[in-house]
Formats: structure tokens, C-alpha cells, sequence
């Protein structure tokens, strides 16, 4: 069934990753899991590291994993503004695999209280989302 399409957009630090009509727009806020219609009440959320799906259609979905930023939706556009947003083929398991092993020694070396433990627990979760995501799970 086709849905009434509307903008979703999604920004990084380095510039616009995507800009297109779509008919959802389904992510992971810090209250958990959420999708978005076009007509959707206004909301701004926080994001968790996660994965990103923006359904051009019901079998046309493209996934992003996400790190860590904010979602703006009004009734006609959704903007995405995150750390990262990868597309899911071009994750590299190995190399997250090491990220995640690397946060969770610094994360075992820093002071409890300190930015450098609060640093790595984002680095480790963000390693371990887009790990998920990587093996064909989401998170």
C-alpha cells in the first residue's frame, strides 16, 4: 500500500548523506524504537547509535547505520543530524571488532568519573551497535 511521501533528510559533520521523498523513516531515539509518517506530530528526539531505515517504498529501504545525534520532524520532513551515518554494505566487522576491543580497554583504564570513561562507554556502544547492525541485526 502506498504511503504519502514527504523529505527525509540526513546530516553528518561532513555534509548531506541523503535528500530524498520517502514513504518511513524508522530509527532508535533513547526511549527506544520509533517510525515516522508523513503527517507525524512535531517531535524532536535524541538518537543512540542504531540502525537508520528510509523506506523510498515498502521493498525499497535504505539503511544507514547511525551514531549518536538528533532527529527534527515536522508533518512534511524529517531531519536526521548524526555523528556518522554509514551506509549497512560498507560496514567493515573486522575493524569494528577492533574499535569495540580498544573502547573496552580504555574504558577499563579510565577513572569512573572522568570524560575519558564516559568517552569510551559512547565509543563501546557505538562499536557494538554498528557491530549488530553489520551482522544482520539491529539494535
Amino acid at each position: 500500500m502506498a504511503r504519502t511521501r514527504f523529505i527525509a533528510e540526513v546530516l553528518t559533520p561532513e555534509g548531506q548523506v541523503f535528500n530524498e521523498e520517502v514513504e518511513m523513516v524508522s530509527t532508535r531515539t533513547v526511549v527506544g524504537s520509533i517510525g515516522f509518517l508523513a503527517g507525524h506530530e512535531p517531535l524532536l528526539a535524541r538518537l543512540v547509535p542504531a540502525e537508520l531505515r528510509l523506506y523510498r517504498s515498502e521493498t525499497d529501504v535504505i539503511r544507514y547505520a547511525q551514531a549518536e545525534g538528533y532527529v527534527q520532524v515536522s508533518s512534511d520532513h524529517t531531519l536526521v543530524l548524526v555523528e556518522e551515518a554509514i551506509p549497512v554494505e560498507r560496514l567493515d566487522a573486522g575493524a569494528l571488532e577492533e574499535q569495540a576491543a580498544a573502547a573496552r580497554r580504555a574504558l577499563e583504564a579510565a577513572a569512573p568519573d572522568g570524560d575519558e570513561h564516559e568517552r569510551a562507554a559512547n565509543d563501546l556502544r557505538r562499536a557494538e551497535a554498528f557491530l549488530a547492525i553489520a551482522g544482520g541485526g539491529t539494535r
